[in-house]
């Protein structure tokens, strides 16, 4: 809403924070916070182009966020609280930042099934480098279940929680390699770690899985995301 101050967590390349900054307008505020400094570059880069008053990048950890209480009225994390090892921590400074009657929205993934990006890819690199001993991809999906995020929301003293279920589907041109950001970001650790030409053979093993679905040389992909939102009493 115009004149709100928003805290978006895990903001990475910049998003939601700098539509966030488009919709309160000059009288509100963003602040936008990342682990890793890195994933802010293009944020902070994409913000001085930015017509208007721009977001704020900060480097910080969710679970011990450097500002006072009571300081934002809405607080947003699109993809990001399902890497936080201590849910609750983060939770509890999302609780103490906001101001009273303030609204929190967190969104996560739904099962690995119902999204076709992210079992193509797992099955692809399986393919290639067998079962991951480490399950990396598994924290993706940590808040898939229904009701799973909402009870931490409650327990950690939000109020009035919803839970909403997003079920699009996405079609993009079969000759963009449209994974590939997915691809690296999600599986770093093996692809780093892969005997030479495998990556080679993984990326032809991603092209095959994809080409098996695509109508037409478009590839549909189906997605299935939750938005957890509750209030501050």
């Amino acid at each position: 809403m115009p004149g709100e101050a928003v805290l978006d967590l895990a903001s990475g390349a910049g998003e939601p924070a700098l539509s966030a900054a488009k919709r309160v307008g000059p009288g509100g505020s963003v602040h936008g916070v990342d682990l890793v400094e890195a994933m802010l570059a293009g944020a902070i880069r994409r913000a001085t182009a930015f017509d208007g008053p721009p977001p704020l990048f900060t480097v910080a950890d969710m679970t011990a966020l450097p500002f006072e209480d009571g300081s934002f009225d809405r607080v947003t994390c699109r993809f990001g609280i399902m890497f936080v090892p201590d849910t609750k921590a983060c939770l509890a400074e999302t609780v103490r930042v906001m101001r009273s009657h303030g609204k929190a929205a967190f969104m996560v993934w739904g099962p690995l099934a119902d999204n076709t990006l992210f079992t193509e890819l797992d099955q692809a690199v399986t393919e290639v480098l067998g079962e991951d001993p480490n399950h990396a991809i598994d924290p993706l999906f940590r808040f898939d279940q229904p009701g799973v995020l909402a009870s931490l929301l409650e327990e950690a003293g939000l109020r009035n929680v919803t839970e909403q279920s997003l079920r699009p589907t996405a079609r993009v041109p079969l000759d963009k390699p449209f994974w590939r950001a997915s691809l690296d970001m999600l599986f770093a650790p093996r692809l780093a770690s892969a005997p030479e030409g495998d990556r080679e053979r993984i990326n032809a093993a991603v092209a095959s899985h994809f080409s098996g679905v695509a109508v037409e040389g478009v590839c549909p992909l189906h997605l299935h995301a939750r938005i957890v939102s509750g209030e501050m009493p």
